[in-house]
């Protein structure tokens, strides 16, 4: 096989789920079900909250705001994913490969921050109940949100501009089930050490910067919680942010392992695995988690849905 710069190399395959074999059918069906059910979950969470005046709060401002960011987050992977289950050409451009990339990254990163802003909200309406309004105004939940995707989307710039400059050999199939990092990195024809530092500094900052920050909001949450006298309050002040705190030790956990690491890789299957559970299984279950735990918004949502008009109506303001 010719050797292939970069500036030659038209395109990548992306080998996916190897071996899968006579349960590939399965699998298809198994992934479009889940990518239909979190379209179905986070679409209607996001609409129910917009329209129903009653959930027009900070907390369900930024609840609204994450099922939108799934919806282009799991748009990013999922939707590629399936076609290479059905196409024996798994192949993706490089212009594709890094802009799924980015995309990818980017949303990613904006999750984190935006995780960090309603651990913040939960802090504040918890231990500083009595400023809370005036704190968490409209006005800043707009510019917090702002920021978040904003920081997302710039975070991943220097380093997919580093990658595109890379010389990538002959040797082009990726060993991901998606375009990542750290398998293109695996694919280069020389030393990426430079790039493996710059993704380990940047990946380093955002995720473990946003995680001790929220971890420090939920040791205040916690601390001003058994401060409560009566077990009714405790459970109700922390069944507020149980929900919350679970969707980030699913993500945390898995985005820690995977890009706070100055490997390219600790195992193929490893690495597969917990890119299922944070580009599919957790995006999947945030409707979830956020539904069964949330009675107001199971009363929004059968509002909505049962009824017509009053509060399912759309506000005009």
């Amino acid at each position: 096989m010719e050797p292939h710069n970069h500036s030659s190399l038209a395109e990548f395959v992306l080998l996916g789920f190897p071996k899968v074999g006579h349960i590939k059918g399965w699998l298809f069906v198994l992934l479009l079900l889940a990518y239909l059910f979190t379209i179905c979950g986070n679409t209607l969470i996001f609409l129910v909250i917009r329209l129903d005046a009653a959930l027009h709060t900070p907390m369900y401002h930024f609840i609204s705001i994450l099922s939108f960011l799934e919806l282009g987050y799991t748009g990013t992977t999922i939707p590629k994913m399936l076609a290479n289950l059905l196409s024996e050409k798994k192949t993706i451009s490089f212009a594709g490969c890094l802009l799924q990339t980015y995309f990818f990254h980017s949303l990613g990163a904006s999750e984190c921050y935006l995780l960090t802003a309603m651990a913040y909200d939960r802090y504040l309406a918890i231990c500083r109940p009595l400023h809370y309004a005036t704190i968490m105004t409209p006005a800043l939940c707009g510019k917090m949100a702002a920021a978040c995707w904003t920081c997302g989307f710039l975070c991943p710039i220097s380093e997919v501009i580093l990658v595109s400059q890379l010389p990538f050999c002959g040797y082009n199939e990726i060993q991901h089930i998606f375009c990542d990092f750290p398998p293109l990195l695996s694919l280069a024809c020389k030393d990426t050490a430079t790039n493996v530092l710059v993704d380990f500094a940047i990946n380093s900052f955002i995720i473990l910067i946003t995680f001790l920050f929220i971890m420090v909001s939920y040791g205040r949450i916690i601390g001003a919680v058994l401060k409560i006298k009566t077990a009714a309050g405790r459970k109700k002040a922390f069944s507020t942010c149980a929900s919350h705190l679970t969707v980030v030790l699913i993500f945390f956990g898995c985005i820690i392992f995977m890009y706070v690491r100055l490997r390219k890789s600790y195992s193929l299957t490893l690495d597969r695995t917990l890119a299922v559970v944070y580009s599919v299984l957790t995006p999947l279950v945030n409707p979830i988690i956020y539904s069964l735990r949330n009675k107001e918004l199971i009363k929004a949502i059968r509002r909505t849905i049962f009824q017509k008009g009053g509060r399912a109506s759309p506000t005009h303001h």
